[in-house]
């Protein structure tokens, strides 16, 4: 009985044993193989940066814009990841964008709502606005029911000179945020200090750019008195013709020293009227005051 009772107890000891390893074996693979399919469905939705953002304009995009903090984006990842997985067999890249990390694509795409989505076909963007369940982004894409949606204008496209304009003032208010931040918060300035130094660098900025486009309107635009005067002989005579002397260089059929006789005599003339004019407004004065003088005197006496 005892033998037979320490063979059993033998046997389930051996079998315990040799079942250990394989319980543990069988946990790292489940471990493994959740760690591998995790990666793999965060690798399936691209994140768009500003320095990537152009990849979109090759190939077919799907590009949802959320921030962390909207419940309405929270609400919508579950069914964007499983969208995501369907990439592949459609042959659309399905991306995201972080509002808050990257503010110069909210300016560039026009942001005004969370989540926004975009649809993009080599270079053309077009808004989504239908319905946002998994099965319902299947059949945007493998129906082409995009091809119905106007694409946005081109001064619009986030690749315009406009929208960059758009996507470089964003950049500056974050930049401008994180100063003031930096201001209060590491240094200890008032706000009021802050805001004092963003005007003075306001008011700054504005003198030097004031500056810099009267120097431009003055170079482009001079003043008349800036401007070169030609000399008589310079000047072409009405219905003269123009001969090619031997040395190459153009001459009028016209006599030039008749020409610049002609202006010396005609400036001379209108020197003599001035000088005429001058000297007879000097008499009249001369003759008034001596006649105030000749009356003064009268009544004296």
């Amino acid at each position: 009985m005892r033998t037979a009772h320490s063979g059993k107890m033998a046997a389930s000891a051996g079998a315990g044993a040799c079942g250990r390893p394989v319980l543990v074996l069988m946990a790292l693979q489940l471990l493994l193989w959740s760690t591998t399919s995790s990666r793999a469905e965060r690798s399936l939705v691209k994140v768009i940066t500003d320095h990537n953002w152009r990849e979109m304009l090759q190939g077919e995009w799907m590009v949802e814009f959320y921030a962390p903090w909207c419940p309405a984006c929270q609400q919508l990842q579950a069914e964007w990841n499983a969208f995501a997985e369907w990439s592949d067999d459609l042959g659309v890249n399905v991306a995201k964008v972080d509002v808050t990390e990257q503010p110069g694509l909210s300016g560039r795409f026009i942001i005004t709502a969370l989540p926004t989505i975009y649809h993009c076909k080599d270079g053309e963007f077009r808004k989504y606005q239908g319905p946002r369940m998994k099965n319902d982004f299947i059949d945007f894409i493998d129906g082409k029911k995009w091809e119905s949606i106007e694409p946005m204008y081109s001064w619009l496209q986030p690749s315009s000179f406009l929208m960059t304009s758009m996507s470089a003032l964003f950049q500056l208010s974050m930049w401008i945020r994180h100063c003031h931040n930096y201001f209060t918060e590491d240094i200890g300035i008032p706000v009021w200090g802050s805001y004092t130094i963003f005007a003075l660098m306001t008011l700054f900025s504005g003198l030097v750019l004031g500056l810099i486009l009267v120097f431009v309107a003055d170079y482009v635009l001079p003043s008349r008195r800036y401007k070169h005067q030609p000399h008589c002989s310079e000047r072409k005579m009405p219905g003269s013709k123009l001969l090619q002397s031997k040395d190459g260089h153009l001459q009028d059929e016209a006599n030039e020293d008749d020409h610049c006789s002609h202006e010396r005599k005609s400036s001379s003339k209108r020197l003599e009227k001035t000088l005429v004019k001058d000297d007879g407004d000097h008499i009249q004065d001369t003759v008034r005051k001596r006649t105030l003088e000749y009356t003064s005197r009268t009544d004296d006496s």
